[in-house]
């Protein structure tokens, strides 16, 4: 095998990997070195020696291993990471009510700190470099925000940071809701992110994050919460600070089929439709993000795909909420930019790319009825490059390339799912659940070596998580208590949106 000289400036050198090169063969990559100085990728050759007169740099011995861009989880909301496991067949409004900060007393800082690492661990531990993170913090408290980004800093992982925001009340954008709820309980009905009274949270966004010195590993994103939570000036409030920014925008579209109806009853002028509304106002184009888009209409992916606007798909929460299955078939044939994300910790439970890349490549078959594109390359590139492209990090995240930061994530193939190697491809997408992850890489740094987290100490995580949960279990107990008593009128309307008619179906019929 030709060698290569070291690039100057190496500092640790990868060798012997298999590689997932952008334009390599993904179901057989061939093996190379890659030479890494500080936080970028020098080099990447079939051999590299040392340059004369030099001593080898810190050598990894990858032999074995496959080397791959860390995954991207393109949308995620750490405020209820301590509520993972505590639902089932709860639809989306109703489930509203037991996860979001709205319907909670004030939270401590320690709480903060516990379940913003306690979620991030989980994410790196399978394999993800960045997260994207659209969190509500409500009542807004800058000790909060302040608490959350050195939170991220400490352990280590890239954070595409988002404040969730919205200036409608939730009683107000929820199909039948105000109707039937008796006016003394509506107090009592919140949605995803609640206005703040008497406090400007982009104003404040703005001066104290976007204005500030530059992170290394944390970068800044906009979080409308959802269209029909925001009014149109909130939305060319946004769309003027991504433009002057250059940020990407995270917003929740169509995740329900209550939120498809919603539109139908509020924007005949638009058709009925959330994308036509946000096209004739501008708010399109490449820097938007819209999660789940699982009620996209046809014509609504087209407008996605002319303005360049993407999607990030979160195919857990959607099926346990009973959100329905989105249009991957459909998304893809059109060139819409997919990511993926595996959203709440109390919707999708898992903080796992397998499971979503899994999830995304068995819905895509029945997305259709037609044969189409084999799914799984289609796949790990949502959980990859399609999540850098849409946080705007493509040029830097996503791919392993020279120039690009050295994010990676390194599988150890000595493992059953591996064996034998068929496809590398599919047997990630659609053998491997996450045991084979061995070391972790961000900004250059392991941040996970040999299965065990470098930068902080688990069982400590562990420890301030359980010094937290009384107080957590006691109020979701009395939310609980809360929202039984809400279930007759929660249970009208849904019944109510399940009969209703929005012209598309995206969940299964039985007959």
């Amino acid at each position: 095998m030709d060698t290569t000289l070291l690039p100057e400036g190496t500092t640790l050198l990868i060798a012997g990997a298999r590689v997932l090169l952008p334009d390599a063969d993904w179901h057989a990559p061939g093996t190379a070195d890659i030479a890494i100085g500080g936080d970028r990728i020098l080099g990447i050759a079939g051999r590299f020696a040392p340059r004369p007169g030099e001593a080898p740099p810190e050598t990894l011995d990858a032999r074995g291993h496959l080397v791959m861009p860390g995954f991207v989880n393109a949308h995620y909301h750490s405020h209820d990471v301590l509520a993972k496991g505590t639902l089932e067949e709860v639809p989306l409004e109703q489930w509203r009510l037991y996860a979001l900060p709205a319907q909670y007393p004030p939270r401590s800082v320690a709480e903060v700190r516990a379940r913003t690492m306690l979620g991030a661990l989980e994410c790196l531990r399978s394999g993800m470099t960045t997260v994207q993170d659209m969190l509500t913090l409500y009542p807004f408290d800058p000790a909060h925000l302040d608490t959350v980004i050195r939170t991220y800093e400490e352990l280590g992982i890239r954070v595409v940071f988002s404040l969730q925001y919205g200036d409608r009340k939730g009683l107000d954008t929820v199909p039948f809701w105000k109707e039937i709820f008796p006016p003394e309980l509506h107090p009592l009905l919140s949605s995803a992110a609640e206005p703040e009274k008497n406090f400007d949270l982009l104003s404040y966004f703005e001066e104290n994050c976007l204005k500030a010195p530059a992170r290394s590993t944390v970068h800044w994103a906009l979080g409308p919460s959802a269209p029909e939570r925001c009014t149109p000036g909130l939305m060319a409030r946004t769309t003027d600070l991504a433009k002057r920014y250059d940020l990407p925008v995270y917003s929740h579209i169509y995740e329900s089929k209550g939120m498809a109806l919603q539109a139908r009853h509020e924007l005949g002028q638009y058709g009925g439709s959330l994308i036509r509304r946000l096209h004739a106002e501008g708010a399109l184009g490449p820097h938007m993000n819209f999660a789940h888009s699982v009620w996209l209409a046809p014509d609504e992916i087209e407008i996605l795909a002319e303005t360049g606007a993407g999607t990030v798909l979160n195919p857990q929460g959607n099926l346990k909420m009973k959100c329905g299955i989105p249009p991957i078939r459909g998304l893809m044939n059109a060139g819409v930019r997919i990511g993926l994300g595996c959203d709440n910790c109390s919707c999708s439970d898992a903080q796992n790319m397998f499971v979503a890349m899994k999830l995304f490549s068995l819905l895509s078959t029945v997305s259709d009825v037609i044969k189409g594109p084999p799914p799984a390359m289609p796949a790990l590139r949502a959980a990859t490059e399609g999540g850098a492209d849409g946080a705007r990090l493509g040029h830097l995240i996503g791919r392993i390339a020279p120039g690009y930061k050295a994010d990676l994530t390194v599988i150890d193939l000595a493992d059953p799912s591996f064996v034998p190697m068929n496809s590398m491809v599919r047997q990630l997408v659609n053998v491997e659940a996450g045991r084979a992850v061995r070391h972790v890489m961000v900004d250059g740094k392991w941040v996970l070596k040999d299965r065990r987290v470098t930068t902080v100490d688990e069982r400590a995580i562990f420890e301030e998580v359980a010094a937290v949960m009384p107080t957590f279990r006691q109020d979701f107990a009395e939310i609980t208590a809360r929202v039984a008593r809400l279930q007759p009128w929660l249970d009208q309307a849904q019944a109510r949106m399940d009969a209703s008619d929005v012209g598309i179906q995206r969940l299964p019929q039985l007959s």
